[in-house]
């Protein structure tokens, strides 16, 4: 390698230099240049280390280039060295990682003591109300306005609504609501519209009662709205969990409301991040998992209704079980995040879930479980692994799209 050609040359360390702002002084041609040590060999390749890491002095470094220039074997090394260095130090982007503030939001909020403890059965809503609003942190104002499809499932197929992030969060801020005025606290919505119960009816009324499309300055009231339903219920010891929280056509008991409440600030967190170009990851399992219990708790309720409208199968008609009794059931099987297993009673919402008489077998993903019962997955589409009597698998897969609403 040495003797043959041009001496090897090796990239140089750049020194790092203050910039005062004034010109360098000019200094004469012979002063700047280092002067080489006569160093022996050993001495040399010694030094080989410290010159790849721009350790050496100038003197040493001139001695140590002008070496390379003559012995192939010292030279090989000094690449070798050279390299290993940058991989010691590789070359990072400045730009963070998009989900590094999510995650570390995630185990801050997993893991802080509160100095006033919330009921676990509000935790979830705690946690996912903190994680949307840090997402709104983060978003600029031009990306308020930006184009967002509320989706849901209704009767056989799906539907949408269009608006913007603001008006997802005016949405939340209207829902949440009914959880507010249950527990005596101010209601977003006043007068003749706040007869408006239904979550759909109260959010067209307060989109409607606006003078102009929300902005971003929706955040603060929803936020403050967010905390002071934690702080009652905090203050409160948690005995309000078994408060009826009315839906207009239906009611759920405060704990299972909340459980509600935390599940839609996921889903529509997840659309505003999927409307900015956000990541944005699930729950905790262990509030996937209470969400996915609600839901299956509810199935059974949404099966007589649809059954009631010919919208399922007339099973209970065929199958008739008094209240307490068990009857014929489905197993649902949720794997992953939130994972366990469920047995859906379909004759009869009194009707108890009874694994002797389990007639179907559903397995499903707990994320694609969830996004189903949003209307955001189609029950054609949803990629479960089925078992027995497809009437019975059928009707719970529309079942669990029908819980979801705008």
């Amino acid at each position: 390698m040495s003797g043959e050609g041009e001496p090897l040359r090796i990239p140089m360390p750049r020194a790092s230099v203050e910039d005062t702002g004034r010109p360098l002084p000019e200094l004469d041609a012979a002063e700047s240049r280092a002067v080489p040590l006569v160093l022996e060999h050993r001495v040399l390749k010694a030094l080989l280390g410290a010159w790849a890491l721009a350790a050496c002095s100038a003197a040493e470094t001139a001695a140590v280039e002008e070496h390379l220039g003559e012995c192939g074997a010292c030279a090989d090394e000094a690449l070798r060295l050279r390299g290993a260095v940058g991989l010691l130090h590789p070359v990072e982007p400045l730009d963070l990682d998009p989900g590094l503030r999510t995650r570390v939001l995630t185990s801050s909020f997993d893991r802080r003591p509160p100095r006033i403890p919330v009921p676990v059965w509000a935790a979830p809503y705690d946690a996912e109300s903190a994680r949307l609003d840090a997402l709104l942190q983060d978003i600029g104002d031009a990306e308020w306005h930006a184009p967002v499809r509320l989706r849901w499932f209704e009767g056989e197929g799906p539907t949408s609504r269009r608006t913007t992030v603001a008006g997802v969060i005016a949405h939340l801020l209207t829902v949440d609501g009914l959880v507010a005025a249950a527990l005596g606290l101010d209601d977003p919505l006043t007068g003749e519209t706040a007869k408006a119960l239904t979550p759909a009816s109260r959010t067209e009324a307060y989109w409607k009662s606006s003078h102009f499309p929300p902005t971003r300055s929706i955040r603060s009231p929803w936020r403050e709205q967010t905390h002071n339903i934690v702080r009652t219920v905090s203050f409160t010891g948690g005995t309000t969990g078994k408060l009826a929280v009315s839906y207009g056509d239906f009611e759920l008991p405060l704990h299972d409301a909340m459980l509600d409440r935390a599940f839609e600030c996921w889903v529509h967190a997840g659309d505003i991040a999927e409307a900015v170009d956000y990541p944005y990851d699930p729950p905790s399992p262990r509030y996937l998992n209470r969400m996915i219990d609600l839901a299956a708790r509810m199935l059974p309720v949404v099966l007589a209704d649809r059954r009631r409208h010919g919208l399922a199968s007339p099973g209970g008609g065929r199958h008739l079980v008094g209240v307490g009794e068990p009857g014929r059931s489905l197993r649902l099987e949720i794997e992953g995040h939130g994972g366990g297993e469920w047995l859906i009673a379909l004759d009869s919402p009194g009707a108890v879930g009874s694994a002797e008489r389990e007639v179907a077998h559903i397995a499903l993903d707990g994320v694609e479980f969830c996004q189903l019962a949003a209307g955001h997955v189609s029950p054609e589409d949803a990629a479960a692994g089925q078992l027995g009597d497809r009437e019975a698998i059928r009707d719970v897969l529309f079942a669990t799209a029908s819980l979801s609403r705008m």
